[in-house]
């Protein structure tokens, strides 16, 4: 755990980083690669660069940091891989420090407790399992997308750690499970925890993640997608990517998806969110539905399963329609970090046209099943399509508990009659132009809308709308589940394009929790800042809109 202890020794010092208003210089740093070894330059463009990363630190002025990381086609993709992950952990390497700090420090240190152990020994079989299936398939387009995310996370590694150790390392997929590897995994982790039996849960009862949106506008004169993510607020220290890698599909054709811009965290190699826009045509998002029985726990084992942070990243670089995305994630599934994944194809969209197909597929997995199916239908019909944290098939709400769920605790845990369900309905046709989207996605006006409104005391949730602001709720109040009661959780950004938007790989994007109808969120005046680590974080999170197009020169909006 040594990678631990500097990241501790050596965080607190970054406080620094963000006080004031600057906008910063951007970082810049190439990759060069010769002679079988890696060599990092800052500035200087060198003739053979393998990776280019540009960072832009905008935390204070946005919310947002910005990263860029482009790779060479003139290298193999191994090559490519360790040098993309090689430059991000070099230019982000102080974020990194803070993020884990705030967000994984002390999930498990040694001596490690039962679980910990547990949940190491599951880890590594896998890693050992996955590491088998490389060797076995190399040539199998889906085991080298596999097997290049292992070696990106090994460059992330190497990069963090070269201002201490001067040493670019070499690419392997035998990475540390409890080291980079860890920051990859985190929504598998609360779903490990069940399956893993641990004592202590992360996932408060009830609570959600994320909210989402498709909106086709009268006469399908637009189409947008939308996303707001929930998480604690610890997590708010943000990264808005942009990936343009020249990986192979076979030889001498590139994958679908070379290029993906996406939100993200420190450290992580994928969104997390999950919001992706990608050059295949693809958006795809997702929101989370867990699982609530446990009787299907066994399913998660660590051999012949792949997390899911690698499959949505394999899927998203091989598909090039929603349908082969579905069939490419459904390989191998871990039964961990039960999403409902929507994956919309702005290809298939033209301004007007309502006979299309394959607009929309939705999927959902959960422990031994993942159903998926093309609903483009629906949202031609209904002209919406939202997600909130509930099964749509039937298949899935039964085999994960929810019907016992809704015996107990009644319409909060449907499809159809939980608040956001009801507010989605409700609001969906106020939805005219991308300003409306916005106000949509980011609504919050608990204490007066009737469907905010709960068996609670007070009479009220600021869960119960699209953007969750659970920090509103009184500590003194009384919940009938955990979920609604008041904890450092809520909608940390919301995240928007439409079919013009998209063509450029463009997004507007606002951070931090909604202060629409509320205050915004500021750390000195929470009472659970002291327990809630949030170094480098601004302490205000009120900010305007931006618009990234995939670089470090984002715009304001509109």
């Amino acid at each position: 755990m040594a990678a631990i202890l500097v990241l501790v020794s050596s965080c607190l010092i970054f406080v620094a980083l963000c006080n004031g208003r600057e906008h910063s210089a951007p970082s810049v740093a190439y990759i060069s690669y010769d002679n079988n070894k890696y060599t990092i330059v800052d500035n200087t463009n060198p003739d053979n660069f393998v990776a280019k990363g540009v960072f832009r630190n905008e935390v204070n002025n946005t919310g947002w940091s910005l990263l860029e990381v482009t790779t060479s086609e003139d290298y193999d993709d191994e090559v490519q891989a360790y040098a993309a992950g090689l430059v991000e952990g070099y230019l982000t390497a102080d974020f990194i420090k803070m993020q884990w700090y705030n967000t994984i420090e002390g999930y498990c240190s040694e001596p490690y407790t039962a679980y910990c152990s547990r949940l190491q020994t599951y880890l590594q079989q896998n890693l050992d399992w996955m590491n088998m299936m490389i060797s076995k398939s190399n040539s199998d387009p889906y085991w080298n997308q596999v097997k290049l995310f292992l070696v990106q996370v090994s460059g992330l590694s190497s990069g963090y750690f070269f201002p201490q150790l001067h040493v670019t390392g070499q690419p392997t997929t035998k990475v540390d499970p409890m080291g980079m590897y860890f920051m990859q995994i985190g929504g598998d982790l609360e779903d490990l925890e069940e399956a893993l039996n641990k004592t202590t849960k992360s996932r408060v009862f009830g609570s959600g993640s994320c909210s989402a949106l498709v909106k086709l506008l009268p006469g399908a004169k637009d189409l947008f997608v939308s996303h707001d993510t929930w998480s604690s607020y610890m997590s708010m220290l943000r990264v808005l990517k942009k990936y343009d890698f020249s990986f192979h599909i076979s030889q001498g054709k590139t994958v679908p998806g070379r290029v993906m811009s996406f939100s993200s965290y420190p450290g992580s190699l994928m969104s997390g969110d999950d919001y992706y826009l990608i050059s295949s045509g693809l958006v795809s998002m997702e929101t989370t539905i867990g699982n609530s029985n446990d009787k299907i726990w066994f399913y998660v084992n660590p051999k012949d399963s792949v997390p899911e942070a690698i499959r949505a990243m394999v899927a998203n670089r091989l598909a090039s329609v929603g349908k082969e995305w579905g069939e490419i994630f459904s390989q191998r599934n871990s039964g961990t970090y039960n999403n409902q994944w929507m994956i919309v194809d702005y290809k298939q969209f033209v301004p007007g046209k309502t006979d299309v197909k394959g607009l929309l597929y939705v999927l959902e997995q959960i422990p031994g099943l993942i159903v998926f199916d093309d609903l483009t239908g629906r949202l031609l019909n209904e002209t919406y399509w939202a997600s909130y944290n509930v099964p749509y098939f039937p298949a899935v709400f039964n085999d994960s508990g929810m019907p016992a769920m809704v015996k107990k605790y009644g319409d909060w845990f449907t499809w159809d009659k939980t608040p956001r369900a009801l507010i989605f309905s409700r609001d969906h046709g106020k939805v005219s132009d991308l300003d409306s989207m916005i106000k949509l996605m980011r609504y919050n006006d608990f204490t007066h809308d009737p469907l905010s409104r709960c068996n609670c005391t007070p009479p009220y949730s600021a869960e119960n709308a699209i953007s969750a602001r659970s920090d509103l709720n009184p500590a003194t109040g009384t919940y009938p589940i955990g979920a609604l009661g008041h904890r450092s959780h809520g909608g940390t950004d919301m995240k928007v394009t439409s079919a013009g938007l998209f063509k450029d790989h463009t997004f507007v994007t606002v951070s931090g929790p909604t202060s629409d109808q509320q205050p915004p969120f500021q750390w000195s005046k929470a009472d659970f800042a002291s327990g809630c680590p949030h170094v480098g974080h601004p302490d205000l999170f009120n900010f305007d809109p931006i618009k990234f197009d995939g670089t470090i020169n984002y715009k304001s909006y509109p």
